[in-house]
């Protein structure tokens, strides 16, 4: 199967910009991308951060554009985020009986879990107790088939240091939470607006860059440095034994679009 990932749109009320970036332009501009290159995929996962202030006009703006998406969509938390003006704009949005935004999807390659980071007003992520034992849970059910995860905040240093201490507070909950699962195949999140893959503890993992601002690659700075660079998603290719991770960077301009050339 494929799906897309975007993360970190970072939107604010329209017409407004970051760092003379408009978010909700580039957002839109990733949207008609994704539908003319992508429509095949089976949905996009949007891994936190879809606003930058938590506005209500920012997640009216944000329902609208998604509007235009021709492939169903999941929604995650950042720290950017406020839940509760959130679920006033997308009150279908599931919840996982504790108040988080945190629920699953059975596919064809195996089952997504789609996790709430989101410590409200602290720009470092939490997975509490009660949001680990839904997770323990959900894991139990899985019954052994392949399990992807979905997050906001990475549970680990990536050698930012701007980053790291924003990442998920706490780790060691969470690792040894999901320690005892094999069948965990792999680790999606967003917040660090770069392009960042690996392995943590045995599971391959990987970032995305952001579809407004990203972050230099500065392992020195005590406070994260914002930077321009290309707005990006990534395309994912799944199958039971093989993932594969394209990042590609949309222009802002989507004239050159394979598709439209071919016609």
């Amino acid at each position: 199967m494929k799906l897309i990932q975007i993360s970190d749109l970072h939107i604010i009320a329209p017409g407004e910009k970051i760092y003379g970036l408009d978010p909700l332009q580039r957002l839109n501009t990733c949207i008609a991308d994704i539908n003319i290159n992508h429509s095949d995929a089976e949905c996009c996962v949007i891994t936190g951060d879809l606003t930058d202030l938590g506005e209500i006009d920012a997640y009216r703006a944000l329902r609208e554009a998604l509007a235009q998406l021709r492939i169903p969509f999941y929604l995650l938390l950042g720290n950017h985020d406020d839940r509760r003006r959130f679920l006033e704009i997308f009150p279908e949005s599931e919840q996982d009986g504790s108040g988080f935004v945190q629920y699953t999807r059975r596919t064809a390659v195996g089952d997504f879990f789609f996790l709430d980071t989101l410590d409200q007003g602290k720009s470092g992520g939490l997975y509490c107790e009660s949001r680990r034992e839904w997770l323990r849970q959900r894991l139990q059910e899985s019954d052994g088939r392949p399990v992807y995860l979905f997050m906001h905040h990475p549970p680990f240093d990536i050698g930012i240091r701007g980053l790291d201490a924003i990442r998920l507070m706490e780790p060691e909950s969470f690792a040894e939470l999901i320690a005892d699962y094999s069948n965990i195949k792999h680790l999606f999140f967003g917040h660090v607006h770069r392009p960042v893959s690996g392995s943590w503890r045995g599971i391959p993992f990987s970032a995305i860059v952001s579809t407004n601002h990203q972050v230099a690659m500065d392992f020195e700075a005590p406070r994260i440095i914002h930077s321009g660079g290309d707005p990006g998603y990534n395309v994912v290719l799944l199958d039971q034994d093989l993932s594969v991770i394209h990042m590609h960077s949309y222009v802002e301009n989507p004239v050159w679009l394979k598709r439209d050339m071919a016609s």
